[in-house]
């Protein structure tokens, strides 16, 4: 595993990010409380590239800096300020929820740095009832006493089967900070005032950003079971950009973990077209 190294966004936080390999770069943008960490299931899998993750601010191992600055266009300007910073002029981008949004915007407003978009189970319609189960466990601390007992509760997870329970153990770790109090959630709980300013916010058109993407090489990938990317706004997606690579991943719901042989074959595929 990499050292997870630090460097300064504009503002002066200083964000965590790992930076290995060679060859095509590929940035790698996790989910609304989610770590780099996630990407793990994938590294083994993948064909030589330049590999870029980084921790969102107040997530990770990146520093907190408050609701107000937890916004997508704020991780966009982050995420290109980690290229500024690696000297990485253009870079492929696998955006997994949230990311995929960021990876979105800069696809439509910084084109010349972005190579072609991944999109892991996310799109330019976000099904309010997905949103909905983000709401109830955004920021707050997770259930169960110890990250075993958390281990279960996610191993009975709507939309997903056949998944090991030492994946969902690994899940729990990556999910929770135990202590003798009981669990933690590992990023910034300020985040929840940010995602409920935003869900209570006016609708947000993003089919715009979608459409600016026009050329730019194209990908996306679905759970099956998905209660945020559904089947009608994947078939939409489809049908606006038909040269666009699709899979969906059976037994899977939000999200993928991207090491399922359709995820595998897509992201495979995807990366030979850009190299």
């Amino acid at each position: 595993m990499t050292e997870i190294l630090r460097f300064p966004a504009e503002d002066g936080a200083m964000l965590a990010y790992r930076d290995a390999g060679h060859g095509l770069p590929l940035l790698c943008l996790p989910g609304l409380t989610r770590s780099m960490a996630d990407f793990d299931y994938l590294v083994p899998h993948l064909p030589p590239v330049r590999l870029i993750r980084m921790d969102y601010r107040g997530r990770g191992t990146s520093d907190w800096t408050g609701a107000a600055s937890y916004t997508v266009a704020q991780e966009a300007r982050d995420a290109l300020a980690l290229l500024d910073h690696l000297g990485v002029t253009k870079a492929a981008i696998l955006g997994t929820s949230r990311g995929g949004l960021i990876g979105m915007l800069l696809g439509a407003t910084a084109r010349d740095r972005v190579m072609g978009l991944c999109l892991n189970d996310v799109g330019p319609e976000i099904n309010r009832e997905g949103l909905a189960r983000i709401v109830d466990y955004v920021g707050r601390d997770p259930a169960g006493v110890t990250q075993t007992g958390f281990a279960e509760i996610l191993s009975r997870s709507p939309g997903f089967a056949g998944v090991p329970m030492s994946r969902w153990q690994v899940e729990a770790r990556r999910l929770s900070i135990e202590t003798p109090m009981g669990l933690r959630i590992p990023y910034d709980p300020a985040l929840r005032d940010a995602f409920l300013d935003a869900f209570d916010g006016p609708p947000v058109d993003l089919w715009p950003l979608f459409d600016a993407l026009t050329g730019l090489p194209l990908a996306l990938i679905r759970g099956a079971n998905s209660d945020l990317l559904t089947a009608d706004c994947a078939q939409k997606m489809r049908l606006r950009r038909p040269d666009m690579d699709f899979a969906e991943v059976p037994d899977r719901a939000h999200i993928p973990f991207l090491d399922e042989p359709q995820s595998l074959d897509l992201i495979r595929r995807f990366l030979a077209g850009l190299a």
